[in-house]
């Protein structure tokens, strides 16, 4: 491919940055990335202050790039962003009110096979007692029916907004050239007779033409290409509970918590903003954009994510932190989110040209677990970009087109790393709630 080639790339998020960065290393002249926001983006799920950086996987494809990036994180390039600590993998029974994935324990089973034939250790831990025990950290008062768990020293979180923000500053350097704001919000594309894509237009009205086109631009991609029911924007709730700085040294040294049964996980605290938060990697909530006939968030720019989450969200936030800190639990969140997936049926990255525009790149699908291969992200898109990856990986980023005609309830089964209850549908009050908190939050900035 003609290293002169104008590449126009949609979305500032890890997907975007990274790709952005590799093709400027390997020489392409002229690289763009467009979004609403500079990175970070403040509702994209690439900013945040946490994000779990592990190679526990139940793929043995995903588990070998993650250890790959997760060897990278160490080193002085993102080594400012990153900190090691153990993360506990755990199942559990069925509770009242707390839906659990059947799935779990085969996931959680395959993790562990996969990380024994790559010769990595791992550690088991048979009761409570042994957890509370090997972390000291964890609340003495834990009662988790049918508890199964095993941890992995070699892991860590990143904080996610200080990472995009590095790896912006070193796309600038690089040469990319950004273009943000309403000139930046891509709306819709100009085609060529043969339907190749000749430019974007933009929410200002004005348009940019490239020769390669890559849309990254995760949880909004459905809204912008034919998406053919191989993605889907799900709202995954985030809680931020706030801690004293005597909390705050207290759990310093707490374990990363991630229940596959429920989806709940837990980070170690936040000093630089005193949060300990909580998540739900679960299915998640869809937002019908009917203009565009697909799940989407909002698609204007936001100064930061709304502070809302629906209130069956909230209980499952609380009943997870109650099983680990039932005496934090009962003071609450001081705020919480939806952080935006863009899932796929089977929780594999899309990383294939668009079978309608030979121009047209998507790099997608995060599927809630792409933060992680930041500093490897990159070669990966670009290898699948110009065709020079093991056909292996080509074929399994390929863009799937088999699941058009069927029902989206039957397709985005995932790949069984869920937790809770079913995916659904935000009701008209939850969305007018949203929306309000989202216009909330805008004029906050202003102030």
């Amino acid at each position: 491919m003609e290293k002169s080639r104008r590449i126009v790339i949609i979305g500032a998020g890890v997907f975007g940055l990274g790709t952005a960065l590799t093709l400027k290393e390997q020489g392409y002249t002229s690289v763009t990335v467009l979004d609403r926001s500079m990175p970070p983006v403040p509702d994209g799920s690439s900013n945040d202050i946490s994000r779990i950086i592990r190679f526990d996987y139940g793929d043995a494809v995903y588990a070998r790039i993650a250890k790959e990036a997760f060897d990278l994180w160490k080193t002085e390039d993102y080594s400012d962003a990153f900190y090691e600590t153990p993360a506990i993998w755990l199942t559990q029974d069925a509770v009242p009110d707390q839906p659990i994935q059947p799935r779990a324990q085969d996931y959680s089973r395959k993790t562990r096979d996969v990380l024994t034939q790559m010769g990595q250790e791992w550690h088991t831990l048979k009761t409570l007692d042994e957890a509370r025990t090997r972390f000291p950290e964890l609340d003495k008062n834990m009662n988790i029916p049918g508890f199964d768990a095993f941890y992995n020293t070699n892991a860590g979180w990143a904080d996610a907004g200080r990472a995009i923000s590095r790896l912006a500053s070193r796309c600038a350097a690089a040469g990319v050239s950004f273009i943000t704001g309403p000139s930046g919000q891509v709306t819709d594309f100009e085609k060529n007779p043969d339907n190749t894509i000749r430019s974007v237009m933009t929410a200002s009205g004005t348009q940019v033409l490239g020769d390669s086109f890559i849309c990254a631009a995760g949880a909004w991609t459905a809204s912008l290409v034919p998406a053919w029911n191989s993605m889907l924007a799900a709202g995954q709730v985030v809680g931020y509970l706030r801690l004293t700085s005597e909390e705050t040294a207290r759990l310093k040294n707490m374990p990363i918590w991630f229940n596959f049964s429920t989806g709940f996980f837990c980070f170690p605290p936040h000093e630089g903003s005193g949060y300990l938060k909580a998540a739900v990697h679960g299915f998640g909530y869809t937002q019908q954009n009917e203009k565009a006939a697909v799940s989407s968030p909002s698609p204007s720019a936001v100064a930061s994510r709304a502070n809302f989450v629906p209130p069956d969200g909230e209980r499952r936030l609380l009943a997870g932190m109650k099983d680990i800190f039932p005496e934090l639990a009962k003071r609450g969140f001081e705020r919480t989110g939806l952080c935006w997936y863009n899932d796929t049926p089977t929780g594999d990255f899309i990383l294939d040209y668009h079978p309608e525009h030979q121009n047209l790149f998507i790099a997608t699908g995060g599927s809630g677990h792409a933060f992680k291969f930041l500093p490897v992200i990159g070669k990966y898109i670009v290898g699948s970009f110009d065709r020079s990856l093991p056909q292996e990986l080509l074929n399994k980023w390929k863009f799937p087109t088999q699941y058009r005609d069927q029902r989206q309830d039957d397709v985005f089964a995932g790949d069984g790393s869920r937790g809770g209850p079913e995916r659904r549908e935000l009701s008209a009050s939850e969305r007018a709630d949203f929306n309000a908190a989202l216009a909330a939050s805008s004029r906050q900035s202003k102030i």
